[in-house]
C-alpha cells in the first residue's frame, strides 16, 4: 500500500519584494524550504497552513491565493511516501518577530531538531536556494511570474 504525504506552503513576499525561506535541520538532513509542513488528519489545507505559521514563525496569517499544487510525483525525501504539495501566497497579519539570518543554516543552539529564517529577493532567488524538487519548481514558476 502506498502512501500520500500531503504538504502545504506559504510563499510570504514582503514589502521589499523578498521572499521567506526556513532552514531546517532534521532527520539527520540540512534542508531549505518555503513555510509550511504536513496536514494532519482532520485538518484542511488552509488550517494546516495557518497552524504551520504559528507553529514555524509564531505569526498568523491571510491566505491570498492558491499558487500551485503538485502535478508530477514526487517521493518523499524520508520515507516511501509520495508527496503532494499546495502552495498558498500568504500575508502576515502582524509583525514577525523572527531572527532573520542571512546565512543558509546558520542556526541558535543545538540539538536533533533546527530552524532558522532568511529573505531573499524574489529577483536574486534561484532553485539552488530551496532543496527539494517541488520548491525548485515552483521557484521557476515564481520568477516567471515577475
Amino acid at each position: 500500500m502506498y502512501q500520500f504525504n500531503v504538504r502545504v506552503y506559504g510563499l510570504l513576499i514582503n514589502e521589499l519584494n523578498q521572499i521567506l525561506i526556513s532552514d531546517e535541520q532534521e532527520y539527520g538532513m540540512q534542508f531549505s524550504k518555503f513555510p509550511g509542513g504536513g496536514l494532519e488528519y482532520g485538518e484542511g489545507l488552509i488550517d494546516g497552513l495557518k497552524r504551520e505559521f504559528v507553529e514555524e514563525c509564531n505569526v498568523e496569517v491571510e491566505i491570498l491565493s492558491h499558487f500551485y499544487t503538485t502535478d508530477f510525483f514526487v517521493k518523499s525525501a524520508f520515507n516511501e511516501s509520495q508527496v503532494i504539495s499546495v502552495y498558498y501566497i500568504v500575508r502576515n497579519l502582524s509583525p514577525l518577530n523572527l531572527m532573520f539570518k542571512t546565512v543558509q543554516f546558520d542556526f541558535d543552539g543545538e540539538g536533533e531538531i533546527l530552524q532558522s529564517f532568511r529573505w531573499i529577493g524574489l529577483s536574486d532567488l534561484t532553485e539552488d536556494d530551496v532543496t527539494f524538487p517541488t520548491d525548485k519548481y515552483v521557484v521557476k514558476l515564481l520568477k516567471n511570474n515577475i
